[in-house]
Order: C-alpha cells, then sequence, then structure tokens
C-alpha cells in the first residue's frame, strides 16, 4: 500500500485515493478533496491496481498488525486512537460538549426571617484566650443580614487612611480579615468602616450606605474581661457594633479638642460656666502616658524583661519630674492589668520618691483596669 493506490472502507462506504501515510494511519482524500483519516487495517486496496493482489494486500495488514505502534482494542476511544501518530493533525474540538464547560451554578442564598434588617460588626477575636496579655488576635466583619455588603476596612495613618481589605461580604456569614499582635494595636488606634448593602437576582429595599469611624482602645487588648461570648463565635470575642436594624452606630473618633470645642459653643450662662470648668479639669489638666513597653519603644530586640521595666520607670520619673510643680495637675498612667509587677513598681516610686502626691486606680470607664491616676501636690 503506497502513496496514490485508490482504496475503499472497509466498514463504510466509499474511498478514495491515499494522499499520506503517517505510521498506522492513512490519509484518504475522497472525491471532492477532503482528507479522511483512517486505520490502515480499516483500508483496502481496490482490485485491479497491479501492485497489490489480494494476498499482498492481506500480507500487508499483517505486517500491520505486528507493527508496535499497531491499534489494539485496549479500551482507548477512537479519537486517542486517530490523535496516535498525528502530532501536526490539528483536530477541531466541540465546542458544545458540556463536559468540557466549566460549572457555573450556584446555591441560591438562604434568607433567614428577621434578616432584612441590616446588623454587621466589626470583631477581634483572642488566638488563645486564656494567654489574653501575650496572643495574636483575629480581625471579622460579621454580617448578620440577607443583604450583600461591599466594603472597605481601613486605618488611620497620620492625617491618611490605608486601605487593609476590600470585598463583598455574603449575607449571613463572617469574614476573617487580617491578624495581628499585642504589639501592632497601636496601628489600628483608629479604623474606618465603609459599606454598601444590596441583593442579587431579586428586588430589595434600599439601604443607607454606612460610613463610621471607631476609636480601637487598646487597653482593651490586655483584659480578659472584655472579651464576651456572643452568637458568632465559640470563644469570646470583642464586637464593635457597625449597623445595628438599619441604624448605622455613632461614630467614636471624637477627640478632645473637638469635644472641648463642641462645648463651649453652649449659650452663656451659669450651667455653660460649670461645663467650661469641667472642660478645663478634664481635658488640660490630665495627662495620659501610656507605660506600654511597644508604645515607647520601637524595637524590643535584645532587651531582658529587667531592661524594659528599668525604661518604664525612667519615663514614669521624666513625667513626674517634669510636672512636679504644677499643684492640683492629675497624671494617668496606664500599665496595663498583667501580672501587676509595672503597676506594684509605680506604687513603690510614689510611696518612696513622690511621698507629697496621692494616687488612685483611674476612671474604669475612662481607661478600663490597668491605669493609675497620681494627683501633684
Amino acid at each position: 500500500m503506497k502513496i496514490g493506490d485508490k482504496v475503499r472502507f472497509l466498514f463504510d462506504t466509499g474511498g478514495g485515493k491515499i494522499a499520506a501515510i503517517k505510521g498506522n494511519i492513512v490519509m484518504v482524500e475522497d472525491e471532492d478533496g477532503f482528507q479522511i483519516p483512517t486505520p490502515i487495517n480499516e483500508v483496502v486496496v481496490e482490485a485491479g491496481q497491479d501492485s497489490y493482489s489480494t494476498a499482498n494486500m492481506v500480507a500487508a495488514m499483517q505486517k500491520a498488525e505486528k507493527k508496535s505502534h499497531a491499534v489494539k482494542p485496549d479500551g482507548r476511544s477512537m479519537k486517542a486512537m486517530l490523535n496516535e501518530g498525528m502530532d501536526d493533525i490539528s483536530v477541531e474540538e466541540d465546542d458544545d460538549d458540556p463536559a468540557m464547560k466549566d460549572m457555573t451554578f450556584r446555591k441560591p442564598v438562604e434568607e433567614r426571617k428577621g434578616g432584612n434588617m441590616l446588623n454587621a460588626f466589626l470583631a477581634f477575636v483572642p488566638v488563645d484566650i486564656k494567654e489574653v496579655t501575650n496572643t495574636q488576635f483575629e480581625t471579622y466583619l460579621v454580617n448578620d443580614s440577607n443583604y450583600y455588603l461591599q466594603y472597605v476596612y481601613a486605618s488611620a495613618e497620620n492625617n491618611s487612611w490605608v486601605v487593609r481589605a476590600q470585598g463583598v461580604l455574603e449575607p449571613n456569614t463572617k469574614e476573617f480579615i487580617e491578624e495581628f499582635t499585642q504589639r501592632e494595636v497601636n496601628g489600628l488606634s483608629r479604623v474606618s468602616i465603609q459599606m454598601t448593602a444590596f441583593k442579587k437576582d431579586k428586588p430589595y429595599t434600599l439601604k443607607q450606605p454606612v460610613n463610621i469611624q471607631i476609636r480601637i482602645d487598646q487597653v482593651k487588648f490586655y483584659k480578659l474581661h472584655v472579651f464576651t461570648p456572643n452568637d458568632f463565635f465559640e470563644q469570646p470575642s470583642l464586637l464593635y457594633p457597625i449597623v445595628e436594624d438599619d441604624r448605622v452606630a455613632r461614630s467614636i473618633d471624637i477627640s478632645a479638642d473637638k469635644m472641648k470645642e463642641e462645648m463651649y459653643r453652649q449659650d452663656d450662662g451659669e450651667n455653660a460656666a460649670v461645663t467650661r470648668q469641667e472642660v478645663r479639669q478634664g481635658f488640660e489638666n490630665a495627662l495620659v502616658i501610656d507605660l506600654h513597653a511597644e508604645n515607647l519603644l520601637d524595637n524590643l530586640g535584645g532587651m531582658s524583661s529587667a531592661d524594659i521595666l528599668n525604661y518604664q520607670l525612667d519615663h514614669f520619673r521624666k513625667v513626674m519630674k517634669e510636672h512636679r510643680h504644677e499643684k492640683g495637675k492629675k497624671i494617668v498612667f496606664i500599665h496595663g492589668k498583667g501580672e501587676g509587677v509595672l503597676r506594684h513598681a509605680l506604687i513603690h516610686e510614689l510611696n518612696y520618691r513622690y511621698k507629697p502626691c496621692t494616687y488612685q486606680d483611674a476612671s474604669f470607664q475612662e481607661y478600663g483596669y490597668g491605669a493609675t491616676q497620681v494627683t501633684i501636690k
């Protein structure tokens, strides 16, 4: 069997002329000029051609069967057998084959009763609640509603904002945002959350866009009792409301200067005078000093616990020296609860080095546990 021989198909009608031979495949060209790839053992040379008698045809077929690349009934599809030895022949794929298409089906979102009112929270979850002063924390956004929430979560950096996460929060789900250490809490002192609510593939009631700023109290991350049980996490967590029952939480990023400015805008009168006096005492006389090591030092590497404690005490003494002549001055030192080592050291200093001064636990409402207020005498 050679190029130019006329052949016919064994298992089908028709035939043609051999245009090419590639291994076990012959290209049979029909009357219209189309070349049909066909296994060599499925065609026979038409009678009357001198080079190939019936005996020669049978011998050629037997020889082809003995070749290592002969087509065998090994379970392969016809497409696989035709592709053997035809690397340079392109075979069109069936684009309409459903098995070749990507799966795009998604289960519809299940809505719950009462979920059409927006409820969303910013959550901080300690990795190890038993070691709250040393553990890492995870940040989550919680969507407790039937709406999708497109969100942007950012933190303040000087006078600018830096995006920490953005995306779409699916209905009735919570989404992990990031993990941070105690030392990185200072970078979260002020965060911003912007949200837009919508539903997919169904009518819905428009909701007001959410745009709030939250002041994160770093001291809380040292206190076990502020992490409470809730419906969203298996372990106690610290939750900040973003929106509750369609009511957007008030931004609590209000500085002392702004609060004082608002108070001074009141009308003149006896009550206003009292208010102004309280403002001066509350904001001008009260000095807040955070003695946490990560707030005082950029790098704690190579420092022992004793080195850190001495540095904190030196800072305490420096502040006391600067204000020693300001009688009546109130200074709040935030030292954290922890094991109480720093607090005991401060009390010792006050009892022996600064005897005229008085001290007491600072306001729990303002500073939580772990702060001492000193009054200069």
